[in-house]
């Protein structure tokens, strides 16, 4: 690390501490040579995601997107940005590992469709609807059915 007093190259780390759970490192340094002290943070660099749309072409992932859509799909349900932000924080950790870097679309719904199903059931089906692209009350009901098949508690919920 270059010295941001006097430049000289050579210091010594006197302390590092992880900070958001690991992702950072903060690294205090001392020059060796005038004696400054001086903060340096590390991190993973990423590589750009890229998603692959359904008539092939790629953009780059865009996290927010992600966020709106689900987001969309709770709103007037009590589940927290948090829990929202946690979600999404972990289908693409899935779909990294499952993927790589480049991923494609139909994997991004489908697994933001798997963890709402067990998140809320509403949210399920308003994001299916669109995300599977409903064409009339019967794609409703067929979702709702399958939710209910699948469900532990589907003797209680209504099969409209």
């Amino acid at each position: 690390m270059k010295c941001p007093k006097c430049g000289a190259l050579r210091d010594r780390v006197i302390d590092s501490r992880p900070l958001q759970e690991g992702a950072i490192i903060r690294r205090r340094r001392v020059c060796l040579q005038c004696g400054a002290r001086f903060t340096t943070y590390e991190e993973i660099e990423r590589l750009a995601l890229r998603v692959q749309k359904r008539d092939g072409s790629f953009e780059l992932f865009d996290r927010q997107k992600m966020i709106l859509g689900i987001e969309k799909a709770c709103e007037k349900r009590p589940i927290s940005l948090k829990t929202i932000e946690d979600l999404v924080d972990r289908v693409m950790a899935e779909l990294v590992q499952a993927h790589g870097h480049e991923i494609p679309s139909s994997a991004i719904g489908e697994r933001i469709v798997e963890k709402l199903r067990t998140l809320d059931e509403v949210a399920y089906v308003r994001f299916a609807s669109v995300y599977r692209k409903f064409r009339d009350a019967s794609d409703f009901v067929h979702a709702v059915k399958k939710l209910n098949r699948s469900s532990p508690q589907s003797e209680t919920l209504p099969l409209l």
